[in-house]
């Protein structure tokens, strides 16, 4: 398994920038290069190319060998991960950014040595033991900050029975809503810091708005961090709805959906589970809210679309059982994994008491039609009885 950990560098910070400067110089050739095949209809360069017409020039540019090779094969593979017959040049607008190759870098107690160079960091938390592979680089924030990235190699974490499952629905008001009825609410820090941000970009103070986006990043980054890590912890199955952030992100609703950041939310927690040892699973999560989870019935008054957001519980006509919207879904979500047992009691209310309801089993499969009969003769017609050709080569 592999894992990236991040440290902030405190020292040699002029060199990485002269460094990245040179980066983009190698970045911007394989660009060129790229260009004059497409004008001449020649074959595209591949990372091995560009790593054969880069030969030599580390003493030139003063930058290491082995970065010099990571950006060409990184332009190589982005190129081709993204489908296009060129890429961006990298300027000063760009952040800095030096690749380099897993082997390169060497640890020297709470440092790090890499081409000759030791880089202090401030130790966040203990670099684990492991093969540092190849995709360490360092990087550089808006703020002018550096930091190494260290991909490395840990063992397996030995997977967890699926005993005890959840499922997550996603949302503004509250961003997840658990199955077992457990809300968190949205903190919303674009909000706190909104008026702020504003007014400092209406005076052109650059440096100041650029360090409140900073502060609303990370304080989005922290509170995903726990609630991923607590929900991982705490449940052995994680099975979440899949709601299209990048279309919502095109709608009104676009502040709104970035600020909660469901996209980084899941990925947090895909790579958390596996290394706990947990199950997780993104689960189709259409007419989850309109669905009753209590007899999987889809009655009249359930809320639908967009004008009935504003519809926070519901009553099940069919069963009686009184929904919350979310925990409805959520409950739904759980049942589509395949994680939830066969007859499990959804309380609901019917004649002002309390009563348990058995729900339907899940994993079922509705019984095949068997395929029609066709004409031995291939003539197409299902009546194979009837068939006219059939009785006059028996005839």
């Amino acid at each position: 398994m592999l894992l990236v950990y991040r440290y902030r560098v405190k020292s040699l910070n002029g060199l990485l920038n002269q460094q990245s400067r040179a980066v983009n110089y190698v970045w911007n050739f394989c660009n060129d290069t790229q260009k004059h095949a497409l004008k001449w209809g020649k074959k595209w360069p591949t990372g091995f190319d560009l790593n054969v017409l880069t030969t030599g020039s580390s003493k030139e540019l003063r930058i290491h060998s082995g970065t010099v090779n990571a950006v060409c094969e990184q332009y190589a593979k982005s190129r081709s991960q993204h489908r296009r017959p060129y890429l961006r040049y990298r300027g000063r607008k760009s952040l800095g950014w030096v690749p380099l190759k897993g082997r390169d870098l060497k640890r020297s107690g709470d440092a790090f040595r890499f081409a000759g160079n030791t880089f202090r960091v401030f130790s966040s938390r203990p670099l684990p033991e492991g093969k540092i592979k190849d995709g360490t680089n360092f990087s550089c924030d808006a703020r002018g900050n550096w930091f190494l990235n260290i991909v490395i190699e840990v063992a397996d974490t030995q997977a967890r029975c699926p005993e005890r499952g959840v499922g997550i629905d996603l949302g503004l008001k509250d961003i997840a809503t658990l199955s077992t009825g457990e809300k968190f609410e949205n903190p919303r820090h674009l909000g706190q810091l909104e008026q702020a941000l504003a007014k400092a970009q209406r005076a052109r103070k650059k440096r100041q708005a650029t360090n409140l986006h900073a502060r609303i990043a990370n304080a989005r980054r922290d509170f995903l961090h726990k609630l991923s890590h607590r929900i991982v912890r705490d449940f052995d199955y994680i099975a979440v709805g899949n709601v299209n952030a990048a279309g919502l992100a095109r709608t009104s609703m676009a502040k709104s959906v970035l600020d909660a950041g469901w996209s980084s939310f899941r990925t947090m927690l895909a790579y958390k589970a596996i290394a706990h040892g947990a199950w997780y699973e993104e689960i189709d999560e259409r007419f989850t809210t309109q669905v009753c989870s209590s007899c999987d019935a889809m009655p009249p008054e359930r809320p639908k679309g967009i004008a009935d957001l504003g519809i926070r519980q519901w009553v099940c006509s069919e069963c009686g059982a009184v929904h919350d919207r979310d925990v409805n879904a959520a409950l739904n979500i759980l049942a589509r994994s395949g994680h939830r047992s066969p007859a499990e009691g959804i309380p609901s209310l019917q004649g002002g008491a309390d009563v348990k309801t058995v729900s339907f089993v899940v994993g079922a499969v509705p019984a095949l039609r068997p395929p029609p009969r066709r004409c031995p003769a291939r003539c197409g017609d299902p009546g194979a009885a009837s068939c006219n050709r059939r009785r006059r080569r028996t005839a």
